[in-house]
């Protein structure tokens, strides 16, 4: 079954070359953000903006986070600390780890089994004092924190060893300031036939966060992709789009959707024939349901397309999430589906 959606997808490169030219589209900031799953910004400072940030530190701290320092054992402020909240980088914020995976290791140091978020801590090998290491840093600013070792408990078996003084703690109970929250998102689905290119496609806009595929619009619950394709769950292949708003509009999403797929065709993209391909774009508020309308009637009178769109624009229903194996498929995979990208300017 997989092997002929591949093939499939392949054969709508004609068609969707034709489209190109049709389509309007907002160019985008040059920069590219980065979000964790968790939903933070973790794009990196630059030394320009990092420098107003240290310049509030002391110069303890200084020496632990910029040259990687280490403070001496069972002398840090945060070592004993019991209190249920987060520990964030003292220099840009950013959440790094929670209390609820602090344990007490006996080595004189903060000790964590799992970091807040994967994507919020970078490693790197260190290999000084002639002893072999890996050293953690803050994503995004860079800071050294301390190191990761492999004799922490369960379910990791690490143990992340930090500095008190690269760390501010926040309790569950305190205001966090803004650079540590994480963005406010909107949600945002979209159907545009086989979701292995749509998905990968959104993934690529600057200011989305991240992008699931999935089954809406129908009558079963919990789908399985066997179930969508014998089309008798009514349900259309979907991904939810999670953005950030104050980067990247619905609008535009809406402006790359309609650039990456057919909107004329009728339970079908190309070759991909069946219900559960059909075009549509699932709104979760009237806001939403009043710009996708308009901008379909924008399309129309502009006549960017030869035949009437027939994508559909209703109230979103419940979204199941697809098995594993199609979620992050063309970069798990290497392979390619809905081939033009709508963010090229």
């Amino acid at each position: 079954m997989l092997i002929i959606r591949i093939v499939n997808c392949t054969l709508q490169i004609l068609l969707i070359l034709v489209l190109n030219s049709a389509a309007i589209l907002t160019p985008l900031e040059t920069k590219m953000l980065l979000y964790s799953r968790a939903g933070y910004n973790i794009t990196h400072i630059t030394d320009e903006q990092k420098k107003p940030l240290l310049e509030k530190l002391n110069e303890e701290t200084i020496r632990i986070t910029q040259k990687a320092g280490t403070e001496r054992p069972f002398c840090g402020t945060l070592l004993d600390n019991k209190k249920d909240g987060f520990y964030s980088c003292i220099v840009c914020g950013l959440p790094l780890f929670s209390s609820k995976h602090k344990f007490t290791s006996g080595t004189g140091w903060p000790s964590f089994f799992s970091p807040f978020a994967p994507e919020h801590i970078t490693t790197k090998e260190d290999n000084e004092f002639d002893m072999r290491r890996v050293e953690i840093l803050c994503t995004r600013c860079d800071a050294h924190l301390g190191h990761v070792f492999d004799d922490g408990p369960k379910p990791t078996g690490k143990r992340f060893c930090l500095n008190s003084a690269s760390l501010h703690f926040y309790g569950d109970d305190e205001e966090i300031p803004l650079q540590s929250k994480p963005v406010q998102t909107e949600t945002a689905y979209f159907a545009g036939g086989c979701f292995w290119g749509v998905e990968h496609w959104f993934q690529k806009g600057n200011g989305v966060i991240n992008v699931e595929s999935g089954y809406m619009q129908g009558a079963t619950k919990d789908p399985t992709y066997k179930d969508v394709c014998s089309e008798k769950t009514g349900h259309a292949e979907t991904v939810k789009v999670t953005f950030d708003p104050k980067v990247i509009s619905y609008k535009t999403l809406l402006e790359a959707f309609f650039k990456m797929h057919n909107p004329t065709e009728v339970n079908r993209q190309g070759p991909d024939i069946g219900s559960q391909y059909r075009s549509g774009v699932w709104t979760i508020s009237g806001e939403q349901q009043k710009i996708a309308n308009e901008f379909i009637k924008e399309l129309t009178a502009s006549e960017a397309f030869s035949e009437p769109i027939a994508t559909q624009v209703e109230p979103a229903k419940t979204f199941y999430l697809a098995e594993e194996g199609h979620q992050d498929y063309i970069e798990n995979t290497g392979r390619s589906c809905h081939v033009t990208n709508p963010w090229a300017e």
